[in-house]
């Protein structure tokens, strides 16, 4: 008896509705329920109304037939059958543009700087079975509401249905940047594998791929002109994107709403350069290699040579040519100064101009820069670039802090924008004990695992002035692939990513209890639509909300 009190209890507090994810910023519901028809129909009301839209719209129809999605509760909605029998029926949601807002396309909206987007939309849907309503300034607001709309329906037998209507929402993001990385160097993931990740990404409104496509292990990026590095630095022929997967990839991903920054990290983690140009790495494969990398193999651009620092310019501009974002990450993390120690041509290069290392870096980075600036890109670095080096960094850059989240106060000092990627918040391969051979007590560096309970609690404004609170772009989960391949990315990834995507969406401070039973809502829905999520909690307390929690 004291259970089924409990259990009760629980009931009345988790709201249905609010199953949704991320939770909208303001939403108003009542307490009847709403059928779904079986004839339908989304109409988007328009001239010119660009393909991405009609394609998101008819993907939101799909989803609302195919996803069958029974109520987590016992019984998965026998208890509702009752109301939804005497309920009326939504016939059609009705999607148009606010008054002078102009129709282009998902994509070209998507891929616009982090602050010129446009996410926020106005979504009614009303119980007595009247039309509900969609509207935004922009096609991906209608985007993001479409995705919400689609959130609030269940099914049981034979029946799609949504509790709690009315339902009014004002929605719109708290942070402009909502990312997820994935590194495709150390494993490869075929295209179909970035595909559904970014599938997902949409589901939960995250709007930023952050594509780390190449590294000392691979190169499978294939640049026009530059094709020598992913023939001999790819694992195999077959394990290369190829410029139309990349096109392919950059369109799929601004349907949906996101943005593809890609990587090229420099001057470090660029071994695999010296398959097609020896001439131009440090140190190559040099031994043993925990001493001049922080990963095998050992190798470091020669940024001393000019040769060098003009052919990694040149491959910038021809790769930003695939990337129609407007951000480009240049890495720069993790410099291994003792590979340049041993290394004779970059030490004759030093003496030759009289210059340092730091010196050789800043001319290097200025370069590179620039090349990405003319062709109208803002480089984005890691942390050390602005915290380690003493180089000249653009105020635009973003600076993603990834080595510690106590780091992003001195990078607010210094007066850059932040992209929230703290290992110890936010990397997702930890905890996964150590990929090193030969150690078999050994753990990953960033241990423990980071739950999705550690990155929903994470404060992005925690100890920064107003000024600096106001720098913080975002943030983002991130996949190094050391461990990872096509066989476990999606359990890897999902659902624990999705807790970023609210975290930046609807601003901190969420209710870890209450997010919970949403959270397994998201889990459930993915696996209706293919993304192979893994279990949070056994079904039982998936069935009974917060009877599982600690103090329950």
């Amino acid at each position: 008896m004291k259970l089924l009190a409990l259990v009760s209890l629980f009931a009345a507090v988790y709201s249905p509705v609010a199953a949704l994810w991320p939770q909208p910023r303001t939403i108003n519901t009542g307490n009847n329920t709403l059928r779904l028809a079986p004839n339908f129909q989304i109409i988007v009301s328009g001239h010119g109304v660009p393909s991405d839209v009609q394609a998101a719209v008819g993907r939101t129809q799909s989803y609302l037939a195919k996803d069958k999605l029974a109520r987590l509760v016992v019984g998965r909605g026998a208890s509702d059958a009752k109301s939804f029998a005497q309920a009326k029926t939504l016939s059609k949601l009705t999607v148009s543009l606010e008054k002078g807002a102009a129709w282009k396309p998902i994509t070209s909206e998507a891929q616009k700087a982090p602050a010129d987007r446009d996410e926020a939309y106005h979504l009614t849907v009303p119980a007595d079975g009247s039309a509900a309503t969609l509207t935004a300034n922009s096609t991906l607001g209608l985007l993001r509401g479409l995705t919400t709309f689609g959130q609030l329906w269940y099914a049981y037998d034979g029946t799609t249905y949504a509790i709690e209507t009315p339902v009014t929402i004002e929605d719109s993001p708290a942070y402009p940047y909502r990312g997820f990385m994935l590194d495709t160097a150390r494993n490869f993931f075929p295209v179909a594998d970035i595909k559904r990740t970014l599938d997902a990404m949409s589901w939960v409104k995250l709007n930023q791929f952050h594509w780390h496509v190449v590294d000392s292990q691979s190169f499978p990026l294939e640049i026009p002109g530059f094709t020598d590095l992913a023939a001999k630095g790819a694992y195999s022929s077959s394990q290369v994107y190829s410029p139309s997967d990349v096109q392919d990839i950059v369109a799929y991903a601004g349907a949906r709403g996101i943005d593809v920054m890609v990587e090229i990290d420099t001057p470090g983690h660029t071994a695999i350069i010296a398959e097609a140009h020896p001439d131009f790495v440090a140190c190559p494969g040099a031994t043993p290699w925990g001493t001049y990398a922080n990963e095998p193999p050992a190798g470091q651009l020669r940024l001393a040579n000019s040769t060098v620092t003009n052919y990694i310019a040149d491959l910038f501009t021809a790769a930003s040519e695939l990337f129609p974002s407007t951000l480009f990450s240049t890495g720069g993390d993790e410099l291994n100064t003792a590979c340049y120690d041993i290394d004779e041509p970059t030490q004759a290069a030093l003496n030759a101009t009289g210059s340092t290392l730091e010196q050789a870096l800043d001319q290097f980075t200025q370069v590179t820069h620039k090349a990405l600036e003319v062709k109208g890109k803002t480089p984005a670095v890691w942390e050390e670039m602005v915290l380690v080096h003493n180089v000249t960094i653009s105020k635009e850059s973003p600076v993603l802090v990834w080595i510690s989240s106590e780091n992003v106060k001195a990078v607010a000092e210094k007066g850059f924008k932040i992209i929230h990627a703290a290992s110890d918040y936010f990397y997702l391969d930890c905890g996964h004990g150590a990929w090193v051979g030969d150690f078999p007590t050994g753990n990953s560096w960033c241990d423990p695992f980071k739950s999705w309970q550690l990155s929903y609690s994470f404060n992005p404004t925690a100890n920064l002035t107003t000024d600096e609170a106001a720098l913080i772009l975002g943030g983002q989960h991130l996949l190094w692939a050391e461990q990872s391949g096509p066989e476990n990315l999606d359990d890897t990834i999902w659902p624990r990513a999705a807790s970023s995507a609210e975290l930046f969406w609807t601003g901190p401070g969420g209710n870890i209890s209450t997010a919970l039973p949403r959270l397994h809502d998201v889990s459930y829905r993915f696996r209706t639509r293919g993304v192979k999520t893994i279990s949070l909690q056994p079904e039982w307390c998936a069935l009974r909300p917060g009877a599982c929690d600690l103090t329950a």
